[in-house]
C-alpha cells in the first residue's frame, strides 16, 4: 500500500463524507432514484474531469496518492472551503496546498475590534501586497491619516517611495526603504501574489531609480519584530517596538502593532492619542 495512503484511509473518508453533504437539488442534478444523500461518485468525478474508477478508487483507498491537480479539481467539484481544501492536500499527499492569493478590501467587524481595543499602541492590518486595509485611532494619530487616502495609495511600498512627508519622517530612510523592499518580496511571494504586484512594481521602476537600484538586488527579509523610529511633527524623534502577526486562517493578512519603546515615549503617546480623541471621532 502506498505510503500516502493510511489503514484507516483518512482521504476516503473524508472525501465521502463531504460528497454525501452536496446538495444535487442546487446543483440542478436529478433528484430521482437517489437511495443515500449527496452526489453519486460519478456525478462528482465527471464534475471534477476525472474518471468515475479513479474517483472511486480514491474513496476505497486503492490507486495511490492522487496528484495535485487532481486534489485541486476534486476539491472543486465538492466545493470546499480553504481549510477543508487544505485538508485534503495535507491527508492525500502529506503537505498544505500551494498558496493562492486572493486581494482583500477590508477586515471582519470583529477583527477591527481588536484594532481599536489598543488605544494606545498604533495597529494596522497589511495585505501581501502591502496595502493597508485596517488601522486603529492610534495608527492614524502617530503613523498616517490612511482614512484621508485613497485605497491606491495606502501602500506601504507606494508611500516610502513616492510621499515625501513619509520619507521625512524616516530617521535613516534608505534602511527603512531596502527592509520594505526585501520584506515585500519576500511576503508577495510567499503568498502567490508575484504576479498581482507586477504592475506596482513597474511604476515604481519608472518613477524611483532608488526602488528599482533595491529592486534588482532581490534581496528578501522578514518583518518579525524590531523598533522603529520616527521623526513625528508633535514629539519629535520617538522610538517604537513593533511586532508583526499573522491572520489565522489568512495567510494573506498580518497585523503589526507598535508599542512605544520607553516608559517616557508612552507617556508622551498616551497624551498625543487624548488630546487628538478628545475632539475627533475614531475612524
Amino acid at each position: 500500500m502506498d505510503a500516502h495512503v493510511r489503514n484507516d484511509n483518512a482521504l476516503g473518508a473524508f472525501l465521502r463524507d463531504r460528497r454525501c453533504r452536496m446538495d444535487a437539488a442546487t446543483l440542478g442534478l436529478p433528484m430521482s432514484r437517489r437511495r443515500t444523500p449527496g452526489l453519486r461518485r460519478e456525478e462528482v468525478a465527471q464534475r471534477a474531469n476525472v474518471s468515475v474508477t479513479w474517483y472511486t478508487w480514491l474513496e476505497q483507498g486503492r490507486g495511490g496518492a492522487p496528484s495535485a491537480d487532481v486534489l485541486d479539481r476534486i476539491a472543486r467539484a465538492l466545493m470546499l472551503t480553504d481549510v477543508e481544501r487544505e485538508h485534503l492536500f495535507i491527508i492525500g499527499l502529506g503537505r498544505p496546498p500551494e498558496v493562492r492569493y486572493r486581494e482583500s478590501d477590508g477586515v471582519s467587524p470583529r477583527l477591527q475590534r481588536v484594532l481599536d481595543t489598543l488605544e494606545h499602541s498604533p495597529a494596522l492590518i497589511k495585505t501581501a501586497t502591502w496595502d493597508v486595509i485596517a488601522w486603529n485611532r492610534a495608527a492614524t494619530v502617530l503613523l498616517a491619516d490612511y482614512g484621508a487616502m485613497a485605497p491606491r495609495e495606502r501602500n506601504v511600498l507606494r508611500m516610502m517611495f513616492s510621499d515625501p512627508a513619509v520619507r521625512a519622517r524616516q530617521l535613516d530612510w534608505e534602511s527603512v526603504a531596502r527592509f520594505v523592499v526585501a520584506t515585500f518580496r519576500a511576503d508577495a511571494a510567499r503568498a502567490g501574489a508575484a504576479g498581482n504586484v507586477e504592475a506596482l512594481v513597474d511604476e515604481l521602476s519608472r518613477t524611483s531609480p532608488e526602488f528599482l537600484a533595491m529592486w534588482r538586488e532581490k534581496e528578501v527579509g522578514h518583518h518579525g519584530e524590531g523598533t522603529k523610529t520616527l521623526r513625528h511633527p508633535t514629539l519629535g524623534v520617538l522610538s517604537l517596538e513593533y511586532s508583526s502577526f499573522s491572520v489565522d486562517g489568512r495567510p494573506d493578512l498580518s497585523m503589526v502593532v507598535y508599542n512605544p519603546a520607553t516608559p517616557e515615549v508612552a507617556a508622551e503617546v498616551r497624551r498625543l492619542i487624548q488630546s487628538a480623541n478628545a475632539g475627533v471621532s475614531a475612524p
